[in-house]
């Protein structure tokens, strides 16, 4: 059932206990730190709302193809799959989910070759090489991963049914804050409506707004739960405040463990776990 969060397989299968995204991060640790792996989300979280953006896709859209890439290599080593060939491939099985209409996949390809030319040719100095092929190939695997698991609830909803009475200016900055926390692990840690109500918090306080302080007194939900997600929050802004993209990135990704293409052009040694077991 896609419409309640708790009967769907978001929450049965893909709420993560903060110790296995910890194992996740540490995968490829012989090479990255996990200062360096969360740095790596935080960019190809950038590369993936560039390109859902520059395709004119809705911010759930970006939000479910980043909650996908999360959710992979939180499964799997960098090197399964070339993170720039699944940035692209999340994109375009979200646009199908979501219901906004599959993206031609040479526009796809386009769009991405042409954002690495420009706004990230600080990560990438040869050509984007990955063709439709390799697309749906990477979708086949993706799919296999997540079990077909693909409805994704964001905090989006709860977000605009708690503000209601809290006003736009609140509204606004959380709006904001949940867009950032797709740079961290919450997502895959919290259910959605802790996530909403973390970012009101962090708003309310941000704004001094006394009728929402009030607000959050009356709530049943207890407020050391909000605040826990909000002090990864706060996490994600201390590291990403101190992270100089440009110049750290290069750095990380010659670092970076990557996949080799076989002969005859598909993915190799492209074996993936799957969620069995996650909590």
């Amino acid at each position: 059932m896609a419409g309640n969060f708790w009967k769907s397989s978001h929450y049965g299968q893909w709420i993560i206990s903060e110790e296995r995204v910890l194992e996740g991060h540490e995968r490829d640790s012989k090479s990255l730190s996990v200062d360096d792996v969360k740095k790596l989300h935080i960019f190809f979280a950038n590369f993936i709302q560039a390109l859902g953006e520059t395709n004119k896709l809705r911010q759930q859209v970006i939000a479910t193809a980043t909650v996908y890439f999360k959710r992979f290599y939180i499964l799997n080593s960098f090197k399964s799959i070339d993170p720039f060939l699944m940035a692209p491939t999340c994109i375009f099985l979200a646009s199908k989910v979501e219901e906004c209409g599959p993206i031609p996949i040479q526009r796809l390809i386009t769009v991405c070759s042409s954002l690495i030319k420009s706004k990230f040719n600080f990560a990438m100095t040869n050509d984007f090489l990955y063709r439709p092929q390799h697309v749906l190939e990477c979708e086949f695997y993706l799919l296999e991963m997540m079990d077909c698991c693909l409805i994704v609830h964001q905090p989006y909803r709860p977000l605009t049914t708690y503000s209601e009475s809290l006003g736009p200016e609140v509204l606004n900055t959380a709006w904001h804050i949940i867009n950032d926390t797709l740079r961290c692990d919450v997502i895959l840690t919290h259910p959605p409506y802790l996530i909403a109500l973390s970012a009101l918090h962090m708003s309310s306080v941000i704004h001094n707004n006394e009728n929402a302080m009030k607000w959050f007194s009356e709530l049943t939900i207890s407020i050391e739960k909000i605040t826990q997600v909000s002090q990864q929050i706060i996490q994600l802004y201390e590291l990403w405040r101190g992270f100089d993209e440009k110049k750290e990135i290069p750095g990380i990704l010659f670092r970076m463990p990557r996949p080799r293409m076989s002969h005859s052009g598909s993915l190799s040694g492209s074996r993936c776990s799957t969620p069995s077991g996650m909590r």
